[in-house]
C-alpha cells in the first residue's frame, strides 16, 4: 500500500471517529482554549491537546477518538483495583491513546503515550460493549489503561448504554478534570479508583506536570456530593513519594477529609517509560506504608503488585476477623452476608455487595468486539 493510501485511510478513520465536544470556548486571539482538564490547553486550528484526542477543528474542540478501543480485556475487577465493589466478579476493560497528564513513571505508556491512531485499533459502539458485557457475564465495565476524562463523551454514552443493560460503569483515574466536567462525568459512575500519585505539588509539578489541588478537589468531590463508590490507589516509587512524613499527611488527609472507611491501595513500582533509573520498590516499603495508615485509623489498607496475602485480604474493623481472603486476585475465605455484613459479628463492611459473592479469580481474558 503506498505512503498516500495509508494516509487517506487514517484520515478516514479519524473522521469516522470524530465527535463535537462542549467543554471549551474561543479565545480573543483565535485560538480555542479546552475547558475539560485543568491543563486548559490553548489551540490553533489542527492542534491536539496533550492529551492528543482532542483536537482543535474548525474553531472548536472535537474528541478524535470515539468508539475506537486500544483493545478489550475481561479482568477480576480486584485488578482495577477495586477490592469493595462486588468482590470477585469479571469487569470489561478498555481504555484509548493518550493522557492529560505526563507522569514520568506511566506504567502503561505504550497506550497513555502513543501519538499513532494506529494504537485505536479496535472499534466498538457503546451498544457493543454493553451487549459484549452482557454476554460475558460482567457485572461491570471499566474505562481504564489511560485516562477517560479525556475520552469523556465515549464513556459517559458507554456507561449509558450498560446501565440499560444492568451493567455498572467504573472509571479508572487520575481525578483530573475540572469542575463542570467533572460533575457529568460522575453522574455516569458506579465506582471509581482515583490514583492519587502522591502528595506534595514538588511531586505532582516535576513528575506528573499536574497540580495536586485539583485531584484532591476530585476527592472531595465524590466523597460530599456523589453516591459513586470509590477507592484510592498510590504508587510508592522509591525516594520520590514513600517518605515516612509524606505518608503521614497523606493518610491523615484522608482521614480527616475523606473518613476512615476509603480502601486505600499501596502498590509498586517498576522502572518504566522515563524512570529506568530507579529500583523496584521493595515489599517492605508497601508493608510500612500499609501499617502508617492503620495508625492513622484507616480501616481498609491494602498492598498491590506484591505477593501479600496479608495485605491484600480485608478484616473486620469491629471483631478485626478476616472477612475476605485475597491470593493476588483469587478470593479464598470469605465471610461476609449477601448485603457485606461481617458473620461473625454483623458490622456492615463498606461498598457495593449484592447476593453471593462471585468467583471470577486471577482470569486476564483478551476478547475482540466486533
Amino acid at each position: 500500500m503506498s505512503k498516500s493510501s495509508t494516509n487517506t485511510g487514517e484520515t478516514n478513520a479519524v473522521e469516522a471517529s470524530t465527535v463535537d465536544t462542549k467543554y471549551w470556548h474561543q479565545l480573543d486571539d483565535g485560538r480555542v482554549q479546552c475547558d475539560l482538564c485543568p491543563r486548559h490547553c490553548q489551540l490553533r486550528e489542527g492542534k491536539r491537546g496533550v492529551c492528543f484526542v482532542r483536537q482543535n477543528i474548525d474553531n472548536e474542540i472535537k474528541l478524535t477518538s470515539y468508539g475506537r478501543s486500544s483493545g478489550f480485556c475481561i479482568d477480576p475487577i480486584e485488578k482495577k483495583p477495586l477490592n469493595h465493589f462486588y468482590p470477585g466478579s469479571s469487569v470489561l476493560s478498555f481504555g484509548t491513546a493518550g493522557c492529560n497528564l505526563c507522569c514520568k513513571f506511566c506504567q502503561n505508556w505504550d497506550i497513555s503515550k502513543s501519538r499513532e491512531f494506529d494504537t485505536l485499533g479496535s472499534k466498538a459502539s457503546p451498544e457493543s460493549l454493553a451487549a459484549t458485557a452482557k454476554r460475558m457475564g460482567c457485572r461491570s465495565i471499566a474505562f481504564t489503561y489511560n485516562d477517560p476524562v479525556i475520552f469523556l463523551e465515549y464513556a459517559i454514552d458507554v456507561a449509558q448504554a450498560c446501565h440499560e443493560q444492568g451493567i455498572n460503569s467504573v472509571a479508572v483515574t487520575a481525578g483530573y478534570i475540572c469542575p463542570e466536567p467533572r460533575v457529568e462525568f460522575y453522574r455516569y459512575m458506579d465506582a471509581a479508583n482515583v490514583d492519587l500519585k502522591g502528595f506534595t505539588q514538588d511531586f505532582y509539578h516535576k513528575i506528573c506536570s499536574g497540580n495536586l489541588s485539583d485531584v484532591l478537589d476530585t476527592l472531595l468531590y465524590l466523597k460530599h456530593e456523589t453516591q459513586v463508590w470509590f477507592e484510592i490507589t498510590t504508587l510508592l516509587i522509591p525516594d520520590e513519594n514513600d517518605s515516612v512524613k509524606e505518608l503521614e499527611q497523606q493518610t491523615k488527609w484522608i482521614a480527616d477529609n475523606l473518613g476512615y472507611d476509603v480502601p486505600l491501595h499501596f502498590s509498586a513500582f517498576h522502572p518504566d517509560f522515563h524512570m529506568l533509573d530507579k529500583p523496584r520498590t521493595p515489599a517492605s516499603t508497601l508493608m510500612r506504608a500499609r501499617e502508617i495508615a492503620l495508625a492513622q485509623g484507616l480501616n481498609y489498607v491494602y498492598t498491590g503488585n506484591i505477593h501479600d496475602t496479608d495485605g491484600g485480604s480485608s478484616y473486620c474493623p469491629s471483631c478485626h476477623k478476616l472477612v475476605i481472603n485475597r491470593d493476588w486476585y483469587e478470593l479464598g475465605e470469605y465471610h461476609l452476608n449477601h448485603s457485606g455484613k461481617c458473620q461473625y459479628c454483623g458490622t456492615q463492611i463498606p461498598g457495593r455487595f449484592d447476593g453471593p459473592c462471585e468467583h471470577f479469580g486471577r482470569n486476564r481474558i483478551p476478547i475482540s468486539i466486533g
